[in-house]
């Protein structure tokens, strides 16, 4: 037998052996033997007669095809890969240090992509077909997922996996990559000492997440934190730390909860710190009503393209909690609650670099932001703050 028909005769008895294997799996008991030795037994059992090599080589890949992610197995060992990309059969993409680029990995077919997608998902209990064909979802490790299914993806199966760093990245390592300057790391480092709240903006991708956390390395060992999560990615490292995620409904539509009940609940929990993955919708009125009303210190990122715009997006996201408060009192509550805005974006290059740090000040129309850290080129520019709240509570902090 030629080397061609043996590779074709390989790759149909691991097919076979596969469906023979999730059969097995249902049978009662099945769950008390590790897949691994199921699937040797099996080999052993079906293909005895084949020699050692070949009898290897169907092992893989009757392994890769009940618990391998296929031609993603090569991409997600790679440490440097900090986002897949998949849609449908093309080239897979990848992001790599900021910059995307297409690899020469590709699925064979969309029934090998859906049954990845599969085996992506069972471990974490979620689903996804074409009566549900949307899906968020965190896997073990901490990495997100996103799926997007026929018909509404056009071109095949859409698969977005988000690489989960273990550790998350310093306020060191953000200097040493040039995206903080060593007198912005100072800034910030007073800042969250002094319990400003701050909240970050940027664009999608933009690193606010990552800045988000290296300024948790400034809070105090102490301080009880409570953080909240559409998904959980932060990793704090603090000892006194309640993680908190949102839950999306089941397929029957119940059992939903939402960022704005966690955050409405976090205040029951005694925090001295309240820290807010993202500001997405109606909890950004229960989240300014927190920090004006005496949790100081607390954090939060928001989409925004320049800290002006951020506040802005603010008011209509507390807007949208629908509880008739008017546009005046929701413009002056912003006022109120946040102190500090910090832009981040990311460039060209595929860095991400904080261009701007603004002071939120109380003006007759609401809320208007005052610049105290600026990026112009590679030359930062910093001015104290004006005769305020933020001048005064970095005051009280430096004493």
């Amino acid at each position: 037998m030629d080397a061609g028909a043996r590779e074709v005769r390989i790759e149909a008895l691991a097919d076979l052996l596969r469906a023979q294997l999730l059969a097995e799996v249902r049978m009662p008991g099945a769950a008390r033997v590790p897949v691994q030795a199921r699937i040797r037994a099996l080999v052993e059992r079906e293909a005895g007669i084949l020699d050692p090599p070949a009898r290897a080589a169907l092992l893989a890949r009757v392994t890769e095809r009940a618990l391998g992610l296929g031609p993603l197995d090569a991409l997600l060992g790679d440490a440097a890969v900090d986002e897949i990309l998949v849609s449908g059969t093309r080239p897979v993409w990848v992001e790599r240090a900021g910059r995307l680029e297409q690899t020469d990995v590709a699925f064979a077919c969309e029934t090998d992509l859906r049954n990845a997608i599969e085996r992506i998902l069972a471990p974490v209990g979620r689903r996804v077909d074409e009566s549900e064909p949307l899906c968020d979802a965190r896997l073990v490790d901490g990495s997100r997922v996103n799926v997007v299914l026929p018909p509404l993806a056009v071109d095949g199966p859409v698969l977005t996996i988000r690489r989960f760093r273990a550790h998350g990245l310093s306020a060191q390592d953000l200097v040493r990559m040039g995206t903080w300057t060593p007198p912005l790391a100072d800034l910030l480092q007073a800042a969250v000492r002094a319990r400003l709240n701050v909240l970050i903006c940027g664009g999608t991708g933009s690193g606010k997440t990552t800045t988000l956390g290296a300024l948790s390395e400034f809070l105090l060992p102490g301080e009880r934190i409570v953080t909240i999560e559409d998904t959980a990615e932060l990793r704090l490292r603090q000892g006194h730390v309640v993680r908190l995620e949102a839950r999306p409904a089941s397929v029957e539509g119940r059992g939903e909860v939402t960022i704005r009940r966690l955050v409405r609940n976090a205040l029951r929990m005694r925090p001295d710190r309240i820290v807010v993955g993202e500001v997405r919708g109606g909890e950004a009125l229960d989240m300014l009503g927190a920090m004006a009303t005496g949790h100081d210190g607390s954090l939060s990122t928001v989409h925004a393209g320049s800290p002006e715009e951020a506040l802005r997006r603010l008011e209509t996201l507390a807007l949208l909690a629908g509880e008739g408060i008017p546009h005046a009192a929701i413009r002056a509550q912003v006022a109120d609650a946040i102190d500090l805005v910090v832009h981040q974006a990311r460039m060209g290059d595929g860095s991400r670099r904080v261009l701007a740090v603004s002071e939120v000040v109380r003006v007759a129309g609401g809320a208007a932001t005052r610049e105290l850290y600026a990026l112009r080129g590679e030359r930062p520019l910093l001015r104290p703050p004006g005769d305020g709240r933020v001048a005064a509570r970095l005051a009280d902090a430096a004493t």
